[in-house]
């Protein structure tokens, strides 16, 4: 079986693609990463080409929640379509949705892993501005078009309901990570250290609300990720030691080192990041968002989102507590073994086969 994937190499939709090609490679199953967006870097080029049955296929084409996209992202069709008539592509998995409305004569599935009006509504309590009025039209459009649809959560699948109330058959899938990841680095010695990853400039990260809750913490507080927004913005914390985006390599190893790994976005359809600390042996702290208390109810300690008081008590009442951080280290590593690749590999495998069968009969009942 051959599939054509769409993907970026901006963050975890890169992470999800890799471990699902890589898992699906010993069922025979190959991959043709189109990719858009900014171009994959050394590093992940080197990853992509480790993994067998998988091509590699680029262009700087705007993602579909980008500013004013929408000509690349037409532009980016006909590529696509070209993409799947050379290759002769069994199905088109999207990670995506506007290009679901393509003339593809082969199943269709959209993964929602993202999107711009849960985003918003998430940040700022309220719709997206008319601004977006055409990114929802053309999410709306896409979904429509789909054969299958697919969220990393049941939380995340009700809000892709709730903004574009598609009509296809909706499914969920959790997202996965292998541990080797962080198995692949030296052994370290866990340090009186809190450690997070996100972007500093994205709102929904709640990075500015954490910075002023390790402010008075005896341990040292460290986050990984861009603090320079793409528009030139640099973002200044005071009590957070800035890391900038690490190499995967790099972000393993701290992972490794720290004891409590904090999460307080107000926005997560799944949070890779989370099950990477988790695999790596962390201690959760997360923010109470419906998407994170169903995948780590009763493996993690949950604060509300964006409030810096109820964080800081959290965190130092688990800094005091060493019996609640080894209990709650055991329970998120344990409960990180329910999000392997091979579970997620074998339920996207049996979807492949289900909608390329049902296309076959669909074909033999109009022949």
């Amino acid at each position: 079986m051959k599939i054509l994937m769409t993907a970026d190499a901006v963050g975890g939709v890169w992470t999800y693609a890799m471990e699902l090609a890589a898992a699906l490679a010993p069922h025979g199953v190959q991959f043709v990463l189109a990719t858009m967006g900014p171009p994959p870097g050394s590093a992940q080029r080197a990853e992509a080409g480790g993994i067998p049955g998988l091509r590699l296929e680029c262009t700087a084409y705007k993602l579909e929640w980008m500013s004013e996209p929408w000509q690349d992202v037409d532009r980016a069709s006909a590529w696509l379509l070209e993409l799947a008539r050379r290759e002769q592509v069994d199905l088109v998995h999207l990670n995506g949705y506007a290009h679901a409305v393509l003339p593809w004569r082969r199943p269709v599935l959209c993964v929602a892993h993202s999107c711009v009006c849960s985003w918003w509504h998430a940040v700022h309590g309220s719709a997206p501005p008319a601004e977006w009025d055409s990114y929802r039209a053309r999410v709306c459009d896409g979904l429509a078009h789909a054969s299958c649809i697919v969220a990393p959560t049941h939380a995340f699948l009700q809000e892709v309901r709730r903004w574009y109330a598609p009509q296809a058959p909706m499914r969920v899938i959790h997202n996965a990570r292998s541990p080797g990841f962080c198995t692949r680095t030296e052994p370290h010695r866990r340090r009186p250290v809190i450690f997070a990853c996100g972007r500093a400039w994205d709102e929904a990260k709640s990075v500015r609300a954490l910075d002023t809750a390790v402010r008075d913490l005896p341990w040292r507080a460290y986050i990984a990720g861009n603090v320079r927004s793409p528009d030139g913005k640099y973002v200044r914390l005071s009590s957070l030691h800035c890391l900038g985006a690490l190499p995967a390599r790099e972000l393993a190893a701290w992972l490794k080192r720290a004891t409590i790994f904090v999460h307080p976005s107000k926005y997560e359809p799944f949070g890779l990041a989370v099950l990477e600390a988790a695999l790596a042996g962390c201690a959760l702290v997360l923010s109470d968002v419906p998407t994170l208390r169903e995948l780590w109810e009763g493996a993690a300690l949950f604060v509300k989102a964006d409030d810096a008081a109820a964080l800081n008590r959290a965190l130092r009442a688990l800094i005091s507590d060493e019996e609640r951080r080894r209990y709650l280290s055991s329970a998120a590593n344990a409960r990180a073994g329910q999000y392997r690749p091979e579970r997620m590999a074998g339920e996207y495998l049996e979807l492949y086969r289900e909608l390329c069968a049902s296309a076959r009969g669909k074909e033999r009942a109009v022949a």
